[in-house]
């Protein structure tokens, strides 16, 4: 609805006036940083000379580490204090851009006065520090603006509901202090707001759209009551964004409890954390920590394996079709995704707490000191009822307390004079003052020293290698898991070919992805993992392609911790991962809220008119009413003419102004062909899985790198049918839908027949385009 012309003027005074105040809070905030930094500069200068310092009796000693500890906590309140008028300071300076961009009049039952109220990224109050002149869009009263039309309304207040009834809902776009855009609306938000933000061209980082945030994604954002929350979005729904103010959502309002290290975001790949890192700095928020997946296996299993990413995996899948081992490899994925397998480890596991536990020699000098048996032989005279963990842990502390026997006999050794000699000044100087207190010969009693600090620091690398539970043999102790379990019930057909492919792959050191959960899984069930106890946030992208086993024991590894879950089963891209994936309706999960997306908004209506008739689920895709080009189907006489449609298509997009132009392909070698042959003609830039972060421009990528990240334009090099089968459909349709504003699919042969599903009025199709070029 638009608004008249006074309206305007009115809230453009108002833009001025918060504009004015914020101006004035900056000034007085420089200035009480300037006289903080001055403080901490001239604290740390003079930081000894206020403390007590007297080492002579131990009543002065305690004093003394209580007055070091006393200034080194008020040095860290004033720069504490500091940081947090510099965060101040970033949030004033986005809010000089674009003070709010929402207000609501609402009243309050049994009130006479309407209030106004403004939503902004941040609250701002007046200079009395009395009245909100803007409210921050996570404050519960904000919700208003995001879950209700005109009408009575409700929102949840510290102690209870707050009804009443909104009378204007008004939304605006200012930019640097001027008010673009104005109308009201009886709807969450307008189609005029949304179709300005989705307008311009794609970023190089994903956007903040507090401003334009759904009633549904609202529900996202503000969930606090579910464990598990499951969020089923189709592509262009805006349910990462979501998740991302979610983060946001909840640490401003359990800022008291919630700090970014109990946080956790599992991103699909390098290249999509990069894509996301400013959203919550643009909020005002410290960025949480964010991993992918296969970082987070890497750092667990350690050094001594090589660890196949899932997009290694994935290219094996799709270029090895005609290689000898491939139908057991697809089997051994299959199998190694379910319950059944982890079922399998734990029943292993049992078994080993009885008999067959592998240990390592405890060497040292060449020589061993207790020996694996030795060790074993320990190990199951503990009480079976212990667990396999438990029993490490009382293991380690008799090999250290055997160990420190044998340091005791080392002392006296030759070999330990000539490692003397070795040492650093800083070693015979300690070594010197410690002799001194000794009641014996200077001489014999500096030897005596210099030879222990010999001996416990060569035994140093022994004690860490026990503490780290290293006599463990994990690697033999799993690799005897598929030697010892051949042909039981409830295994593939082919379980003894798979057996004989993993050990083949762990002889070279090697651990493919679908080994890779299991393996660190196994590793913990022997000697413990590192439960993330402390993180009380894990919000998971892109959750369709995981698999059960590896939703089981991200479970096992967060056992405090709530969940948020969030994916597009028709964009499930990786083999045999999707079955009982807790996006599928249906899945039975206890304390869980699920959300359902259906609305695209990132690609036109005419993209996603084309897309939706070949989406390989069931779900409802509705299409925003954004209007664009129909897609481009290219069909080519010659198939190697492709680089050159490739570059026609990119001077056409380039001239309709945009900046970024995805050239998407199905696999790395597709990519590599494709990037070599546009490299020699125009500036083009190739994404692999190292890539943490892009410019805009012409890029070339494989589907799988593209995935949660948007385009102006995307052109698919090869879209014929001896490209994309039928089970290829999810990574056609994930191709497709990056594209916001144009797409274009080239053809040498006969189209795959995901297009010809899509009505022939939902895309336009060229013949013979290259004469034209």
């Amino acid at each position: 609805m638009s608004v008249g012309p006074k309206d305007r003027m009115e809230e453009q005074e108002r833009i001025d006036y918060v504009l004015k105040e914020i101006e004035r809070k900056e000034t007085a905030l420089y200035s009480k940083a300037t006289g903080l930094k001055e403080d901490v500069i001239e604290l740390r200068k003079t930081f000894w000379d206020d403390v007590t310092v007297n080492l002579d009796e131990p009543d002065d000693v305690i004093e003394t580490q209580a007055s070091i500890k006393q200034q080194a906590e008020f040095l860290a309140e004033k720069e504490r204090f500091h940081g947090k008028i510099g965060d101040e300071l970033k949030v004033l300076k986005r809010m000089k851009k674009s003070p709010y961009f929402g207000r609501i009049d609402f009243k309050e039952h049994g009130e006479d006065q309407v209030e106004k109220l403004y939503i902004g990224i941040s609250s701002f109050l007046d200079r009395q520090d009395e009245d909100f002149l803007v409210y921050d869009w996570r404050a519960p009263i904000s919700s208003l603006y995001y879950d209700y039309a005109l009408g009575n309304a409700s929102y949840n207040a510290v102690n209870s509901a707050i009804e009443g009834e909104i009378s204007l809902k008004r939304q605006f776009i200012i930019r640097d202090g001027i008010l673009k855009g104005l109308f009201d609306t009886g709807l969450t938000i307008g189609d005029e707001m949304l179709q300005e933000a989705l307008g311009h061209n794609a970023s190089t980082d994903m956007k903040n759209i507090v401003a334009t945030i759904q009633k549904e994604q609202n529900r996202i954002i503000r969930e606090e009551r579910s464990k598990l929350l499951l969020v089923q979005g189709v592509a262009g729904s805006g349910k990462t964004s979501a998740a991302l103010q979610r983060i946001a959502y909840l640490m401003y309002r359990y800022r008291e409890e919630l700090n970014p290290e109990n946080v956790v975001l599992f991103s699909p790949n390098p290249l999509f954390t990069g894509y996301i890192r400013n959203v919550l700095p643009e909020l005002g928020e410290a960025n949480v920590r964010q991993t992918t997946f296969l970082e987070y296996l890497r750092e667990g299993i350690g050094e001594g394996f090589t660890v196949e990413s899932p997009f290694e995996q994935m290219e094996y899948v799709l270029t090895k079709e005609n290689s000898d081992a491939y139908q057991t490899r697809l089997s051994s994925m299959e199998y190694k995704a379910t319950l059944d397998f982890k079922k399998l480890i734990d029943n292993y596991v049992e078994k080993l707490r009885i008999e067959g536990m592998q240990f390592k020699n405890i060497s040292f000098r060449g020589e061993i000191l207790i020996s694996k048996e030795e060790i074993s032989e320990y190990f199951y005279s503990l009480d079976e009822a212990i667990t396999p963990v438990n029993k490490m842990e009382i293991v380690a502390k008799w090999l250290q307390s055997e160990l420190k026997q044998y340091q005791r006999l080392e002392v006296k050794k030759d070999w330990v004079m000539e490692k003397v000699e070795l040492l650093d000044k800083e070693a015979y100087l300690k070594a010197y003052y410690e002799a001194q207190k000794l009641d014996e010969d200077m001489f014999v009693n500096e030897e005596k020293v210099l030879r222990k600090a010999v001996v416990r620091k060569m035994f140093g690398t022994l004690r860490k290698q026990i503490e780290d539970f290293d006599f463990v043999h994990v690697a033999k102790n799993f690799r005897l898991l598929f030697s010892t379990t051949r042909e039981l019930e409830n295994t593939p057909n082919n379980w003894n070919a798979i057996c004989e492919q993993t050990i083949h792959d762990f002889s070279n050191n090697h651990l493919t992805w679908e080994d890779a959960a299991p393996y660190l899984y196994f590793k913990g069930k022997l000697i413990g993992d590192k439960q993330e106890r402390a993180v009380r946030q894990l919000l998971i992208d892109e959750a369709q392609d995981y698999s059960s086993f590896q939703f089981a024991f991200i479970r096992h590894l967060f056992p405090y911790t709530r969940m948020t879950l969030l994916g597009d089963i028709n964009q499930a891209i990786y083999v045999n991962v999707t079955k009982e994936n807790p996006l599928v309706p249906g899945i039975q999960e206890s304390e869980h809220e699920r959300i359902t997306l259906t609305k695209s908004y990132r690609p036109t209506k005419q993209i996603t008119e084309f897309t939706k008739a070949f989406a390989p689920g069931v779900e409802e895709i509705e299409a925003f009413n954004r209007d664009g080009a129909k897609p481009t189907l290219i069909r080519l006489t010659d198939p190697s003419h492709s680089s050159l449609a490739i570059l026609a298509e990119r001077s056409a997009y380039l001239e309709k102004g945009h900046e970024m132009i995805a050239v998407i392909c199905k696999t790395v070698q597709e990519t590599e062909r494709v990037y070599k042959e546009l490299k020699e003609a125009v500036p083009v830039t190739q994404i692999t899985e190292e890539t943490y972060g892009f410019s805009k421009g012409f890029i070339v990528l494989p589907v799988y790198l593209a995935k949660g990240i948007e385009f102006d334009a995307v052109i698919i090099p090869d879209g014929s049918s001896s490209n994309y089968k039928e089970k290829d459909r999810t990574l056609f349709y994930t191709a497709c839908t990056r594209a916001m504003h144009d797409l274009t699919i080239i053809s040498g042969e006969e189209p795959c027949h995901f297009i010809k599903e899509a009505k022939v009025d939902t895309y336009e199709m060229l013949e013979d385009e290259i004469e034209k070029i």
